[in-house]
């Protein structure tokens, strides 16, 4: 067991410095600017010659978060942009929500004019009305 070394377990990094990556990733952007792509993560991976999964991966040490962070501000920024196209923009809602944590914001005022809202208050309220109505019939009858 001693003479084990202490290697990491699966296939090399394709980049072995965040500088070599930067560049890499400057050229994808570049490309994609000239030819009018859009800058997407999974579009980069390609570019890059790994799967997306493995180019989030970088993120996790230390030397790439810094170069997979700013990569995936860009392309976030270009989805955000996008938006305001005036073109069909369901694709970049759908991108920015499954890869960027968008969301959809729904806020409810519940107030029973400008008072907060209680629910005793309203209860007490729904059965005075039952009581009316049920003695407006009696009247009624």
């Amino acid at each position: 067991m001693d003479n084990v070394p202490n290697n990491k377990v699966g296939r090399p990094l394709k980049f072995k410095t965040s500088e070599a990556l930067e560049r890499a990733i400057s050229e994808y952007f570049d490309g994609c600017e000239k030819s009018g792509k859009p800058l997407t993560m999974s579009g980069l991976a390609v570019g890059l010659g790994v799967n997306r999964q493995t180019l989030l991966n970088y993120s996790k040490d230390e030397e790439f978060f810094g170069t997979i962070k700013r990569a995936k501000a860009l392309c976030e920024r270009y989805a955000e942009e996008f938006l305001f196209s005036g073109k069909h923009v369901a694709g970049a809602i759908f991108n920015l929500k499954n890869n960027y944590s968008w969301k959809d914001k729904n806020e409810s005022d519940v107030s029973i004019t400008g008072k907060p809202f209680d629910l005793g208050e309203l209860y007490d309220r729904v059965e005075n009305e039952k009581k009316l109505e049920k003695s407006n019939e009696t009247n009624f009858q």
